[in-house]
């Protein structure tokens, strides 16, 4: 069955519906269906042990979102399809996302502090340096070309875990991209929950910049707005060495997806993107 049939033989609907296919997924194939005047958002995607995605934990953070007032309403729900609501708004770009630093970070503080409150049953945590350290061995096991990079690449890791330090845990998304971001004219959603878990606030804070391609002092607004005065130097560094971690693991994430991803998405160009901007962010550091 195709993720389309999935979709259209759903039992929710009153009748005949034709599933509109929408651009923008990587982990999931999307879909527009309109029923009787409604309009949902259908999402078709089966667990990716190989990325931590577990569908389980999607529904329990996206029910937790819907609760807290930062997601739209679930409609349906069952293994390998999740539907909610359409939100009719702007998706945001990487420009928008710079220019509305204001309304966003908010928002993650809500993320942050709220869901939690929200949160039925087991859900996980995501820790992105036993990300790393998971990928790069199902990268080395899958025979990638890039396995002779990754004993320098672990060691990098580790130091940026080292300079990291002590955390404050939160429930985080993990994967704040621009598309997840959606503003209807009046207030922003954050939708897409894969990947969320308990996690450092730096973890969103640093994929924030390193998404959206945050300026210097664009990345002092973001801290400050987030902890309501200027980071002191101990806190910027952990910040910094964050952010590096969260463009190491994009790339990883990206190789990894070149060897088990059937999605019809361009994963070298996104791994040259996100390997770029990784080495510019470690030498800046040293």
């Amino acid at each position: 069955m195709t993720p389309a049939e999935r979709a259209a033989g759903l039992p929710i609907w009153c009748g005949r519906v034709e599933p509109v296919p929408l651009k923008g997924g990587i982990t999931n194939t999307n879909f527009l269906v309109v029923d009787r005047g409604r309009r949902c958002f259908v999402r078709v995607g089966q667990d990716i042990p190989v990325h931590g995605v577990l569908r389980f934990n999607e529904l329990a953070a996206a029910r937790a979102a819907e609760a807290a007032g930062i997601s739209p309403p679930i409609i349906h729900a069952e293994p390998g399809v999740l539907v909610t609501e359409f939100i009719e708004g702007h998706t945001f770009e990487a420009a928008d996302v710079r220019a509305n630093l204001a309304r966003i970070v908010p928002l993650v503080r809500r993320v942050h502090r709220e869901l939690p409150k929200h949160l039925r049953g087991p859900v996980l945590a995501f820790w992105v340096f036993h990300v790393v350290r998971d990928y790069a061995a199902t990268i080395g096991e899958g025979g990638h070309v890039a396995a002779a990079e990754l004993p320098r690449l672990l060691e990098i890791a580790a130091e940026l875990e080292r300079r990291v330090g002590a955390i404050e845990l939160v429930f985080g998304h993990n994967d704040l991209l621009p598309a997840n971001f959606i503003d209807d004219g009046s207030r922003l959603w954050l939708v897409d929950w894969d990947y969320a878990g308990f996690n450092s606030p730096l973890f969103d804070l640093g994929g924030l910049a390193s998404n959206n391609e945050l300026s210097l002092e664009q990345e002092d607004e973001l801290l400050a707005l987030y902890y309501g005065m200027a980071p002191d130097p101990g806190l910027k560094r952990s910040y910094v060495a964050m952010k590096c971690a969260s463009l190491l693991r994009e790339t990883l994430w990206s190789l990894v997806s070149e060897l088990h991803s059937r999605l019809d998405f361009d994963f070298n160009a996104y791994t040259a993107e996100n390997r770029r901007r990784f080495e510019a962010a470690w030498d800046a550091i040293q």
